[in-house]
């Protein structure tokens, strides 16, 4: 991908996102009468400096590391060494404020990132976006097929939740698996009947392996079946050397017919170096020609393809599959709030069973794969790249939020612990606490990164 798409919408991610989390801690903080001394987006040598022209004298800092921030308020424990903190300023350091005020400031940055979440799903939802409705293709003997699901089945609800988009059954279906692998789906058969359809994932590991997590359940996006017809053919390709031309209509591969293009891509890719008969007709005539799949590593290709261009399904067909989703502003912002809370918990969730083994660790991303999703997200579309920044939101207002020092959770349990005990942890303490955090924090971070780099390398 075009580093100059992935860069500049990694750094806009990470710029946004910091500065909303250090904007909920400074917001808060200034509300409740403690002192900021800096607000500074990124580490390291400062690029921009600015000084605040009340009494406060706050300094904003825009630094040359663009992965994080901070902001520093007064505080008798981080005073330079030899440095007294004037009397009259003394009720407004951060350490001497009640529990409340402390934890509300605290807690104030991943409440940002979560309100972000809200407000950017909410104006997805109200610009309206491109979405699929929940027709399902089936697998041949995956769960999906055991339960009974055919090939243009719609999926109206599970669990009694509607599912309105393939995308709302994806995170559903993740979202009830997490709280019980016995799912129940409300379906319409391809002859108009109602029926439900019970899957079973009691034996099904859906997050034992990286990805391909409705593949273990069998199911994928279904089109109705339409004709297969070549739009181009790239020179110098499998399909050219075949003698393949614009207009063929592909009738049978190897005598099966496909149903699709998705069909025939598959059928493809799962034939790489084997010769494929394929049954064209052109101009009225049928003829028979053979095509060899081929990995052309030059492309950066991963999968066979033969260099065919396929045209797009009949507008008909697309218009009775696909929709743009989009909601008047309150109910935009309801569902906004329903999808960052969802969000929040399925991620939560999946943290926790990680501990157990049930999660793999390769699922841990880190900046390489960030910034790569970032950069497709923006190629594809303003709305795909706003509801990246909305994932990452939610999942760095949950990571703030576990009970790690060194994080605002690690803070807060501090906090609990003072609650609990009547005076604040010791000075001791808080230095283990950190050296823990640090470990640990620098232990995801390499985790994050080997996952990364074997995936570039893969």
């Amino acid at each position: 991908m075009n580093l100059l798409i992935i860069i500049p919408a990694f750094l806009v991610a990470i710029g946004v996102l910091v500065t909303v989390h250090e904007f909920g801690h400074f917001w808060v903080a200034r509300r409740l009468g403690v002192k900021v001394l800096r607000f500074s987006i990124g580490f390291g040598r400062p690029l921009l400096r600015r000084i605040s022209r009340d009494a406060d004298k706050v300094e904003y800092v825009l630094s040359a590391l663009p992965f994080g921030g901070y902001v520093k308020m007064l505080d008798e424990r981080e005073c330079e060494e030899g440095y007294v903190i004037p009397a009259e300023e003394l009720p407004r350091a951060f350490n001497r404020q009640p529990l409340w005020k402390r934890a509300a400031i605290v807690v104030a940055g991943p409440v940002a990132n979560f309100l972000l979440a809200v407000v950017v799903y909410a104006l997805v939802f109200m610009v309206g976006q491109d979405a699929m409705r929940p027709y399902v293709d089936v697998s041949k003997g995956s769960p999906a097929a055991q339960a009974g699901f055919q090939p243009g089945d719609l999926v109206t609800a599970i669990n009694g939740v509607e599912t309105p988009s393939w995308e709302d059954m994806r995170m559903l279906l993740v979202e009830e698996y997490l709280k019980s692998p016995q799912l129940l789906f409300n379906v319409n058969t391809p002859d108009g009947a109602q029926v439900q359809r019970h899957l079973d994932l009691q034996n099904v590991l859906l997050f034992k392996e990286e990805s391909g997590t409705l593949d273990k359940v069998g199911i994928n996006p279904w089109l109705p079946p339409y004709d297969v017809v070549v739009h181009g053919v790239l020179p110098d390709t499998p399909a050219a050397q075949a003698g393949l031309q614009a207009k063929d209509k592909i009738l049978r591969m190897n005598d099966v017919k496909p149903a699709g293009g998705r069909d025939f891509i598959m059928y493809i890719q799962s034939h790489a170096k084997e010769p494929v008969t394929l049954q064209i007709e052109r101009a009225g005539q049928q003829l028979a020609t053979t095509v060899t799949p081929s990995i052309n590593p030059q492309t950066g290709a991963k999968t066979a393809t033969i260099g065919a261009q396929l045209e797009s399904p009949p507008k008909a067909l697309l218009d009775k599959v696909y929709f743009i989703e989009s909601f008047g502003p309150v109910e935009s912002i309801w569902r906004g709030a329903a999808k960052t809370w969802q969000m929040s918990v399925v991620t939560l969730k999946l943290m926790g069973r990680m501990l157990t083994g049930e999660v793999n660790l390769k699922n841990i991303s880190g900046p390489v794969t960030i910034a790569q999703f970032a950069g497709l997200s923006a190629s594809i579309g303003l709305t795909y790249y706003l509801g990246f920044l909305a994932i990452v939101s939610v999942s760095l207002g949950v990571l703030n939020l576990l009970p790690i020092p060194m994080l605002d959770g690690g803070h807060l349990l501090y906090y609990l612990i003072e609650l609990i005990k009547g005076s604040p942890v010791s000075a001791e303490t808080e230095a283990v606490g950190f050296r823990v955090g640090m470990a640990i924090i620098a232990g995801l971070m390499m985790l994050a990164l080997y996952n990364d780099f074997t995936r570039l390398l893969n």
